[in-house]
């Protein structure tokens, strides 16, 4: 999996050298987060951070959300110990993010208690990613039974299946997120707080990683 350290990801190790705050995201898609997240960025503009697909080159069988958490966890530590020895502002400090879906996987709950213990911040979806598209254009209710297929059905360019793959800015209308937001923290809400992450369908928070990652409250 590729992988930053040290220095190179750091920037310039002299304390009050950097004046932006590095954030890693570590995405289970190959193309559909990435793409959703250049066009966010390019829309909204980040001001004093960057954002970097932290396994861009990874192959598939590192994708899955335990291979995603265990490589977050690692470069966390590495970061953390190397903004420490610069004498780097905490404020400046990198964060670690992992984003990725329920689908079908194994071990979704070891992953998010993991990522819990590392000081890595996960944006997860239920059944998918897809879920969160699809809150940029309508209301979402009732539950999708675990099938991302049922969620990609229900977005408006669904009929041609190459558009689901990829994430093209026309598919996200102008000034949708507040909206998208809002229907997401309602349609979450019907899940009682007790029951895990894993077993709440549909659910995202996709929005955590926007706003508390990417520092943008508004596309």
């Amino acid at each position: 999996m590729a992988r930053t350290r040290g220095r190179d990801s750091l920037g310039p190790a002299k304390k009050g050298g950097r004046r932006r705050r590095v954030v890693h995201v570590f995405t289970e898609g190959r193309v559909t987060e990435p793409d959703y997240i250049n066009i966010v960025r390019d829309r909204a503009g980040v001001a004093g951070v960057e954002v970097r697909i932290a396994n861009s080159s990874a192959p598939g069988s590192q994708r899955k959300p335990i291979k995603l958490v265990e490589a977050a966890v690692r470069l966390m530590r590495e970061e953390t110990r190397e903004a420490k020895r610069s004498g780097l502002e905490k404020k400046y400090w990198p964060t670690v993010w992992c984003m990725f879906d329920r689908d079908e996987h194994e071990s979704i709950d070891a992953a998010l208690k993991q990522a819990r213990e590392g000081d890595v911040r996960v944006a997860f979806s239920h059944p998918c990613f897809e879920v969160w598209r699809l809150l940029h254009h309508k209301p979402v209710t009732g539950t999708f039974g675990g099938v991302c297929g049922q969620a990609s059905a229900r977005l408006p360019f669904a009929k041609d299946a190459a558009n689901i793959k990829i994430v093209l800015p026309e598919q996200i209308p102008a000034g949708s997120y507040a909206e998208a937001r809002k229907r997401a923290l309602r349609m979450n809400s019907v899940h009682d707080d007790h029951v895990p992450l894993s077993l709440r369908d549909p659910y995202t928070n996709v929005f955590d990683f926007i706003e508390d990652g990417m520092g943008i409250t508004a596309y």
